[in-house]
């Protein structure tokens, strides 16, 4: 179908890996919830210091999903 609408929608992931760990683990929930995922966006990384090191990474996606229609 080449009439597809879609809608975009903001999640945060984190993990104390690494960016595209923090990444996986929001588009591996996210995909749990919102069917249709196609693509994302990253807006944001930040992390949270722990003792002079890297405690976790935060990483703030745009993500689009299809929407469903007849």
């Amino acid at each position: 179908m080449s009439d597809h609408v879609y809608k975009k929608v903001e999640i945060v992931g984190s993990s104390p890996d690494s960016i595209e760990a923090a990444i996986e683990n929001a588009l591996s929930v996210a995909s749990r919830s919102i069917n249709h995922l196609e693509w994302f966006e990253v807006q944001e990384t930040r992390g949270h210091i722990v003792d002079g090191a890297v405690g976790h990474y935060q990483v703030v996606l745009k993500v689009g999903f299809r929407i469903e229609h007849n």
